[in-house]
C-alpha cells in the first residue's frame, strides 16, 4: 500500500466490473457516496475514464482496465489494485450481456457461447484473480447481479410475470451464475465469505433497449444493499426479499 492510500485504509474497498455505465456507473456512484473507494471496472479505459469524469471529483473513484473473459487483464487489473491498496472488501460482478432472446429451439450456439464468456466464465475469471485481496480485505463479499430470469423455480411457475421471456441463452446464463454463487459460498464459507445473488429488477438500460420499469438509481440501491449489509451467505436477493434459486 502506498502513503497516498493511508487515508482509505479504513474505509471499504469495492470492484464493480462493468462499472463505465448502467446498474454498474450507478452502483459505483452510490458506493463512493457513501464513503467507500471504488475501482470502476470497465474494458474500455477511455469510456471508464469518460464515466469517471461524469461523477463528482471528491469521489474516490479509481478506473480499472479488465476485460473479464481475458485473464491476462484481470491479473494485471488484481497487481494494480494490490499495488494502490493492498486489498479487496467486496467485489460485485456486474458485467453481463443480453444478445437476443430467442427460444431453445432457435438458439444459437454462437450467443449460447458469447453470453456465457461474459455471464458465466467472467465472473468466474475475476473471482479466481480477485479471491487474494479479497482474502486480505475485512468484508470478504462477492455480490453477482443475477436476475429473476435465471430463478428455475420461477421459469417453473406458470404465474411468474416474466415467464413469456423464453430466451435460452441469458436466462441459463444467469441460472448458471446462480450456481456458481451457491457452490462458491460454500467452498468459502469456512474463511468467512458472504456470497450472494441479487436480482437488480428490470431496469431501463441499454441491455434492453431502455424498456425496463425501474430507473439505474432503484436498481443500483438494491444491488449496494446487498454489498452493504450483513446478509449471510449462499442467498438470491431482490428488493424487499429473497428469491426462489
Amino acid at each position: 500500500m502506498t502513503a497516498a492510500d493511508h487515508t482509505h485504509a479504513t474505509h471499504p474497498i469495492a470492484l464493480v466490473t462493468g462499472g463505465n455505465k448502467g446498474i454498474g456507473l450507478g452502483l459505483v456512484k452510490q458506493l463512493a457516496q457513501a464513503g467507500w473507494t471504488v475501482y470502476l471496472g470497465s474494458r474500455d479505459a477511455a469510456r471508464g475514464q469518460a464515466a469517471r469524469d461524469s461523477l463528482p471529483a471528491e469521489l474516490d473513484v479509481r478506473v480499472l482496465a479488465l476485460e473479464v473473459t481475458e485473464a491476462a487483464t484481470l491479473q494485471a487489473a488484481a497487481d494494480s489494485v494490490r499495488q494502490q491498496s493492498g486489498r479487496l472488501d467486496v467485489l460485485i460482478n456486474n458485467a453481463g450481456i443480453c444478445p437476443d432472446i430467442e427460444p431453445p429451439s432457435k438458439a444459437t450456439l454462437d450467443s449460447l457461447r458469447s453470453t456465457y464468456e461474459t455471464n458465466v466464465f467472467g465472473p468466474v475469471l475475476v473471482v479466481q484473480a480477485m479471491l487474494p485481496l479479497l482474502r486480505a480485505g475485512t468484508l470478504k463479499r462477492i455480490v453477482n447481479v443475477s436476475s429473476e430470469l435465471g430463478s428455475a423455480t420461477l421459469h417453473g411457475d406458470p404465474n411468474f410475470k416474466y415467464g413469456f421471456v423464453n430466451g435460452l441463452s441469458y436466462c441459463s446464463s444467469k441460472s448458471a451464475l446462480n450456481a456458481f454463487t451457491v457452490l462458491l459460498s460454500k467452498e468459502l464459507y469456512a474463511e468467512g465469505f458472504a456470497v450472494n445473488a441479487v436480482n437488480p429488477g428490470y431496469t431501463a438500460t441499454d441491455l434492453n433497449g431502455h424498456s425496463g420499469t425501474l430507473s439505474v438509481e432503484q436498481a443500483a440501491a438494491t444491488v449496494a444493499g446487498v454489498a452493504m449489509s450483513e446478509l449471510g451467505t449462499g442467498s438470491f436477493f431482490t428488493e424487499g426479499g429473497r428469491l426462489p434459486w
